[in-house]
Formats: structure tokens, C-alpha cells, sequence
């Protein structure tokens, strides 16, 4: 199914104007109270208009539960007409950091004819995120698989397991004697990322890893730039650090330069694989 492409800004509106027919049209597709009670923080207009679009293309029939909260996005999980879960990921326009999401597309070729505004920022915002979720997937990464877009609002994979969304490698941490599992896995995502998607996430750490039946799933991906951008180096070498400071933490010592030549010393076989 095609994703969809509009990256334009709705009308902008007085809260005061809200209409009462979208309040009820959010109402038909949160099923869960409290779900309901945040749609003030997070659903304007357009916000609004994007879920019942997306809901009637069939990609889902209801938000059922917000299954995290950031500054900058909430994320649901929403079920199909077949009882399939997805994960929607909505983007507070009001909140989002605008300064901290300017940096990581400005240089992105991707985005050269970008408007200007804050609402359309994050509207891109949207856009990078399943271009780059598209990339690792077709690099073969351990990530979800993106199902569509609509301005502020993203849909995709569902991680978890029977209902219940798979927790970070944050707050699941590395059960005895899988240190050096865990590890390889984070960096054969790095790898293929990087070798095959021409792609380096910018943001790599324990809390955006999600574990699955010992599986390592990399989320977050609106941040990450191409290979060509100005500050892919500086990026990766970030991405590098955190993962050796973290595995460091819990008894597989690694370096910064270690990390960088294990995924490095991946090349030539991600390359040949291709």
C-alpha cells in the first residue's frame, strides 16, 4: 500500500473555534479512556484529520492505549480491522524541539526544498522517519517496518509481544551471559545500517533498543542522516560511544575505537551480501 505523501500544513486554528465534529471523530478511534484524556496536548485539527485519513485507508480502525510518552511524540497502539497491531507515532507539533530537529535535516539532500515553519518542520520530521525506516528495511535491519505517513502522524510496525510493546534494552537490561549477544546484534544493525542504507541512526542507545524474545529492535529513526551528511562522522562516532559506554556498564569493556572497527570490519561482508 502507498504511504501517504502529504507533507503540507493544515489551516492553523483558534482553540476557542475547535469543532466539536472532531472531537467526536478523535472519540471514534481512541477506545481507551485515558488515551482520551491527553488528546488535548496532541490532537489539533490537522492532527485529527491525518488519524481519520490514515484510519480510512484501512491502516487501522482504533487507537487503543498510548503505550509511550516523550516531549516530542506519543506513541499508540492501534489494531486493524483483521486484529493486527501497529504502532502510531504522533508528533506534538506545539511541543517538538525545533532547534534539536533542525540540525539533523539541514544538510539532508532529502530535504533541500523544505519549507520554512515550525509545523512543517515537524511534518518533514515525519516524512525522514519513514524514508529512513524504508532504508533499513530494505537494508535488512532489525527495525519496525514502516506502513504509512500522513503529515505529524506515523504508522508502523507494532514491537511487541501478545499485545503487551517490548521494553527498552534500558529497562529490560542484559540477562547473564548474553553480553557479547547483545552486543553483536547492536552492531550488525550498525552495519547493515550503515553499509547497506547508506544510513547512521544519530541517536544509538539503550533507550531506543527494544528487546523481543532476545532480540534487539532499533526504533527512533527521525533523527538519522545519511552517509552524506556534514555531520555523519561526528554522529556515528556518538553512536559509537554510547554503545561502548553502555556495554562497558554492564561488563563487556569496550571502546569507542572498538565499536568503530567492529562495525567497520563489517564491510566487506554487508557490501558483499547486498
Amino acid at each position: 500500500m502507498e504511504p501517504e505523501m502529504d507533507v503540507h500544513p493544515s489551516e492553523e486554528y483558534d482553540e476557542e473555534d475547535f469543532p466539536e465534529k472532531e472531537v467526536r471523530l478523535l472519540d471514534k478511534y481512541l477506545a481507551d479512556e485515558n488515551s482520551r484524556k491527553i488528546y488535548e496536548h496532541v490532537f489539533d485539527k490537522s492532527t485529527i484529520q491525518a488519524v481519520h485519513t490514515l484510519a480510512k485507508k484501512g491502516h487501522f480502525t482504533a487507537l487503543e492505549f498510548v503505550v509511550s510518552t516523550g516531549k516530542e511524540a506519543h506513541v499508540f497502539r492501534a489494531a486493524d480491522s483483521s486484529g493486527n497491531f501497529r504502532a502510531i507515532k504522533i508528533y506534538d507539533v506545539l511541543t517538538s524541539d525545533f532547534r534539536n530537529m533542525e540540525k539533523y535535516i539541514a544538510g539532508d539532500i532529502r530535504f533541500k526544498k523544505m519549507r520554512k515553519g515550525k509545523r512543517e518542520l515537524v511534518f518533514a520530521w515525519t516524512k525522514k522517519e519513514y524514508r529512513n525506516l524504508e532504508l533499513l528495511m530494505n537494508a535488512g535491519t532489525a527495525s519496525p517496518q514502516p506502513v504509512a505517513f500522513r503529515e505529524n502522524v506515523l504508522v508502523m510496525e507494532f514491537i511487541g509481544e501478545q499485545g503487551a510493546a517490548s521494553p527498552t534494552l534500558k529497562d529490560a537490561g542484559i540477562p547473564e551471559g548474553l553480553a557479547q549477544d547483545y552486543y553483536s546484534q547492536v552492531v550488525e544493525f550498525m552495519g547493515k545500517a550503515f553499509f547497506r542504507g547508506n544510513l547512521i541512526h544519530a541517536d544509538l542507545s539503550e533507550f531506543n533498543i527494544l528487546v523481543r524474545g532476545g532480540k534487539l529492535i532499533v526504533i527512533d529513526v527521525g533523527q538519522a542522516v545519511l552517509n552524506s551528511h556534514p555531520k555523519a562522522q561526528e554522529f556515528f562516532e556518538r553512536d559509537c560511544s554510547n554503545i561502548a559506554k553502555y556495554f562497558s556498564k554492564n561488563g563487556l569493556k569496550k571502546s569507542q575505537e572498538d565499536v568503530i572497527n567492529d562495525v567497520k570490519a563489517l564491510k566487506g561482508r554487508f557490501k558483499a551480501e547486498k
